[in-house]
């Protein structure tokens, strides 16, 4: 049975299950998980079923997410279900998707509903909700981690194979870490937070809850880039992963410096896993990360609980009461500081920023840290509810304040059963570099999906990819191995990386008078697109632009999508141009059309 996002996908192409079965085998499997607390709200049944059936009918199978099942945390904007931030209080319907959501919808997923969460997005347990406690996947007893607790647990107990969060000092990692699944948490600004209700908005980002590190990334490719609507949004190329890098320098605390709090499975679970690494051809870095703790600490010194209090602030002075008692208490804290205090702590961040960027330049390659340094029961936290969250996010609060990306992974199981995680750090624009290592940690782990007792599929083979100082290029006619330009590419050094096909977004037409033949590909709307086969190759970006410099009208070059909703440089003709063209995208390419006209 199809488990994954990758293998769901593939079973939808294939014919061996559709996007309706799909989903109503998602209700189903809801409603025998009987958990209450994972869901703050669910589409109906039958509109998320006819949802996919209009999907199936469209015949959009190169869709890269192609009838997914999806949940969304409940501080989200999904059409036509209320964001409550887990505050009945503070509910609102939204008019329209946010960014991240539209662009799951346009790649083929289907919202199934909204998630619980720590109130306000503010905790790392998942246990300060009036919506209940998403019960942990593994162990009832056992929080399930925050604040993003309904999302997590909605994938490890595969209700759904892919969920969003939202991660401001570890909301996406840490309960990833609790549940055996992985956690994705971008760059800053690399996925657009319009239409998420704000916790820290200069922190902010949504995060990918994921059985495995290909399933992730297929999200992140799916929702990531620019967005004008959010003015934190950063156009950051996203890359692609290829192989493990060999002799990867990773970062890990002097032996003095690891925190675990008495728990010794945590710690052994953690030495383990560092063992793994270096078998699988890391060199394993011992660094003073004092200042990276020191980071940590910032983040409930000063402006940035001030920040959290943005939200609530009407709340705090109309309805206090309506707040969760743990969240109001932050919250009101954030009433205090001055701005004194706040720049203050933006000249200590500065200070530290250089210090973080230092030891990237010089030390290590990407740090290697546990997700949470160990966990704790319901009545645990709920008996000491501040200074717990606190001990949870030692190794998570100082990542957004420094714009790292992190990759949190499935690193081991205690004998009680009790899963346990590592997360892997690097400079914002890392992304990439981070799922190259974890792809390949994740499945030397052989623990299973979730909590789902079954077993990590193969992992699939990367694509290749243009290495450091390269450019990607999609080519789609005449510069194709064996035709008249291809020559161009080979005197520049380009190098053919893979055959591909594009998102079935783009019509292919014989364009008039060139000398040699050319195609053009043109980018249309409302489904009235195909794939057509393209090669990329790889270009030194010292001769892209004497390459570009030859481009002539009504030929371009910009960015084309392929089928697995990578974004490449490519060519495409201006619109202008078609009504002097044939269309002949029914070849699905131009070698097809070739062979066709010479016969």
């Amino acid at each position: 049975m199809a488990e994954t996002v990758l293998e769901i996908v593939a079973a939808h192409r294939a014919g061996q299950a559709t996007p309706a079965e799909t989903i109503a085998r998602t209700y189903a499997r809801i409603r025998a998980h009987n958990d209450p607390a994972v869901f703050i709200s669910l589409r109906d049944e039958a509109d998320a079923i006819a949802e996919a059936q209009a999907l199936q009918a469209k015949g959009a199978t190169g869709l890269p997410l192609y009838g997914v099942p999806v949940a969304v945390k409940d501080n989200i904007d999904v059409a036509g279900l209320p964001t409550t931030a887990a505050c009945p209080a503070f509910s609102y319907m939204p008019g329209h998707d946010a960014t991240a959501v539209a662009r799951l919808r346009a790649a083929g997923a289907i919202v199934i509903g909204k998630t619980n969460l720590d109130q306000f997005a503010t905790g790392l347990v998942g246990v300060r909700s009036p919506y209940g406690v998403p019960r942990n996947a593994f162990n009832a007893e056992l929080i399930p981690g925050g604040s993003s607790s309904g999302s997590a647990v909605a994938v490890a107990a595969g209700l759904v194979p892919l969920a969003l969060g939202t991660d401001t000092a570890g909301s996406g990692r840490v309960p990833a870490g609790f549940n055996n699944i992985v956690g994705l948490k971008p760059s800053l600004g690399l996925i657009s937070t319009h239409g998420v209700v704000p916790a820290c908005r200069t922190l902010d980002c949504i995060s990918v809850f994921a059985l495995t590190v290909d399933d992730a990334w297929a999200a992140l490719s799916a929702v990531a880039g620019p967005d004008a609507a959010d003015s934190y949004s950063r156009n950051r190329p996203l890359g692609h992963p290829g192989a493990m890098p060999a002799h990867i320098k990773l970062g890990v605390p002097l032996p003095g410096q690891r925190l675990f709090f008495g728990d010794k499975d945590y710690e052994a679970g953690y030495e383990a896993a560092l063992a793994r690494l270096a078998k699988l051809g890391c060199d394993i870095v011992e660094i003073d990360i004092e200042p990276f703790y020191e980071t940590a600490r910032l983040l409930y010194e000063g402006p940035w609980v001030a920040e959290r209090t943005i939200t609530a602030q009407k709340l705090l002075a109309s309805d206090p009461d309506a707040i969760h008692p743990v969240t109001r208490e932050i919250t009101v804290g954030g009433l205090r500081p001055t701005a004194i205090d706040a720049f203050a702590a933006f000249y200590k961040l500065e200070r530290l920023r250089r210090v973080s960027d230092y030891i990237f330049a010089h030390q290590v390659d990407v740090l290697a840290l546990p997700t949470a340094p160990t966990s704790y029961t319901v009545k645990q936290v709920l008996a000491d509810p501040i200074q717990l969250n606190s001990r949870l996010g030692t190794y998570t609060n100082f990542v957004n304040l420094l714009d790292h990306c992190g990759l949190a992974l499935p690193a081991f199981m205690t004998e009680g059963h009790v899963p346990g995680g590592i997360t892997l750090l690097a400079p914002g624009g890392q992304d990439a570099r981070l799922a190259e290592i974890g792809r390949v940690f994740h499945a030397d782990t052989r623990l299973p999906l979730g909590a789902l007792k079954v077993p990590m599929p193969p992992m699939p083979p990367m694509p290749p990819v243009a290495a450091d100082g390269e450019i990607a290029l999609a080519v789609v006619g005449a510069h194709l191995s064996g035709l008249p330009l291809n020559g161009e590419l080979r005197a520049l050094g380009g190098r053919l990386l893979e055959a591909a096909r594009t998102a079935p977004d783009y019509r292919l037409y014989a364009l008039n008078g060139t000398v040699p033949p050319k195609p053009g590909l043109l980018r249309v709307h409302g489904g009235k697109g195909t794939s057509v086969e393209v090669e990329v190759w790889a270009l030194p970006k010292t001769a892209f632009g004497a390459f570009i410099d030859g481009v002539a009208a009504p030929l371009s070059i910009g960015t084309v999508t392929l089928a697995d909703g990578r974004g490449v440089k490519g060519f495409l003709m201006e619109a202008a141009a078609v009504s002097d063209a044939r269309d002949i995208s029914s070849f699905g390419g131009w070698r097809a059309y070739l062979a066709q006209a010479s016969t």
